[in-house]
Formats: structure tokens, sequence, C-alpha cells
């Protein structure tokens, strides 16, 4: 069985593209690698946040439905998006700069041995940011080289993955039995699963929680998180193993910038496995990429339609 190396990226909702490329960018220091469209929506910017390369572990990608309204925090949900950085020194340097830009933080906490940051944006999306100081495994990505964040404090990857359930024993099932990940350690109502290599950009983080609500989706939610996998033949072994289990998916579905396929885990939590390929500078230059509206092939004929839906968002970068 091909086994899964780690996480992929993370999609979520936000209200605004503008306000959310203004905080990735200049706040978190992260670099916009594509500006595309939801290719299931086409009025719906899609834009991918990630390492200086975009290189498949390290990014964080929005939808800015329209009208969509505001998220219900609660159970059953991916609820909680990690961002790997160097050393615990530059979990110094980012309580400094939230303070600076006003970024409502926790401050220093730790979970699993690992120092961390819990914030939120101005949608209320949760994240946290969590030291690599004592980190092995999945290796991290590389900062982005022109971005505002000194380069040994940058962001350089995702974390774990936090999920939020009712019912352990099913969200168990399916990370143990049906993904083959390994439950290495539990904290209270916290329990640590991991794959591939491991470490901080392996991980699912499952809070067992019955007292809560259920999440309803709207921005500042998280739409769903995607794992990795090597390539085609490998993501083929998950379809058929999906379809061993005889759980909703969607089967093959090539995104251009790299192949998926969709399970529905709950009501209101869906996983996507994606193959680390072929990647986003196939349509752009490394020196401008996320400059420019991208539209995969099979989009490119719709262009001039796509162009008058979705409204003009200058992402030029004057560097």
């Amino acid at each position: 069985m091909n086994e899964l190396k780690g996480i992929h990226h993370v999609t979520a909702m936000t209200s605004s593209a503008e306000k959310n490329y203004h905080f990735f960018t200049e706040v978190l220091g992260m670099r916009l690698v594509k500006k595309t469209v939801n290719q299931d929506d086409i009025q719906t910017y899609h834009t991918f946040f990630a390492d200086d390369r975009g290189s498949a572990g390290t990014d964080m990608t929005f939808f800015d439905f329209p009208g969509i309204p505001k998220g219900t925090k609660g159970t059953n949900s991916i609820s909680k998006t990690s961002f790997r950085v160097p050393s615990d020194n530059a979990l110094d340097y980012w309580l400094e700069r939230f303070d600076q830009h006003n970024v409502t933080h926790t401050g220093l906490t730790s979970q699993f041995g690992n120092k961390s940051i819990q914030f939120v944006d101005f949608d209320g999306q949760q994240y946290q940011l969590i030291s690599d100081e004592h980190n092995s495994g999945v290796p991290a990505g590389i900062p982005w080289q022109k971005g505002p964040v000194p380069y040994d404090y940058a962001i350089v990857g995702l974390g774990p993955i936090f999920l939020t359930v009712s019912s352990l024993d099913a969200m168990r099932l399916m990370l143990v039995e049906v993904m083959k990940m390994n439950e290495i350690a539990q904290e209270e109502n916290a329990y640590l699963f991991e794959v591939g290599e491991g470490g901080n950009g392996g991980q699912v983080i499952v809070e067992h929680r019955d007292d809560l609500p259920q999440a309803m989706e709207g921005f500042g939610n998280v739409h769903h998180v995607a794992f990795r996998v090597e390539d085609r033949a490998a993501l083929e072994a998950w379809i058929s193993r999906i379809q061993d289990y005889s759980l909703p998916q969607s089967g093959y579905v090539d995104r251009f910038y790299f192949e998926s396929l969709y399970v529905r885990v709950g009501p209101h939590i869906l996983f996507e496995f994606a193959t680390d390929g072929p990647g986003f500078m196939q349509d752009e230059p490394y020196e401008t990429m996320g400059e420019k509206l991208s539209l995969p092939p099979f989009l490119e004929a719709e262009r001039a339609e796509i162009e008058r839906m979705v409204r003009p968002f200058d992402t030029t970068r004057r560097d």
C-alpha cells in the first residue's frame, strides 16, 4: 500500500480575498504562489499561500464564496491549522510581530512537547504556530526569499491539523484502519496521530468534544484538508482502497496543479488525497508566481467570462 506522506494543504474560506492576501503575505510572510478560481465554482477566487516555491506540504489555500455566511465553531470539524517555524526563538519573534500587527493570540503554549502560539485572523479562523525545535520527520519547506519575515523565523510549512469530533472511535477507525496512521500520544482529550515520516508535517491532532454544538460551514472555517501521495499510481491505489471501504468519494479529479481524490469523512469533514506534483510552476515562472490570474487549460477558453465575474484583485509584487 502506498503510504500517505504527510499533510499536503489546507483549504479554508474567507470573507475577503483582499484582506486575506494582506494578512498572509504582509503579516504571516507566506508567498502567494497561485491566484486562480475554484474549478467547481468559477466566480470564486482560489488563492494559494505557501513557501518560496509552492512545495507540497506548505500551502494554505482559500475560497471567497460570494454571499457565504460566517461559519459556526463546534464539533465535527477541521478546527485549526498549524504552521511550522524553525525554533523556539522564532516563536519569541512572532509574539512581538503579532503584537505589532494587532493579531489576537494566546501567548506561548505547549502540547505534546512542542511550544506553540494560538492565534486568529480577521475572520476568526483558528491557527497555531508550532516550533520545529525538537522536530524530525517530514522535511520543512523554504521560507519566502523576498518576504517580510527574517529567514530564521519564517514559516516553513504546515504543522499538525486539528480535528474536533464527537465520536473519537469513528475518527480513530478512519485514521488508523483506513488511512494507516499511527496513534502515538494522548494529552487529556487530545489524541496525536502520525503518518509518513512523521513529525510536525505528518500529524493530525484529534480533540474529542461531545459537549459542543455542531460546527457549520462558512467563512472563518476550514473547507477541507489534503494529504500527500507520491503520484498518480499511488492516488489510484487510494481510490481503490476507499472504494473497498464504501466511503463517499469523488473518484479521480484532475486539478492540473495536482491530482486528487475527495472523501467525505462526516457531514462536515472532507479529506482530500493529493499528488505532490506537477506543482505551481508549470504555467508561471518562479519570479512572478501568483501575480496574474492563472487558469488550468480546461478553463482557459472561459477566461473572458471568468474575468468578467471575478472582481479585479491586484497581487503584483513591487519588490
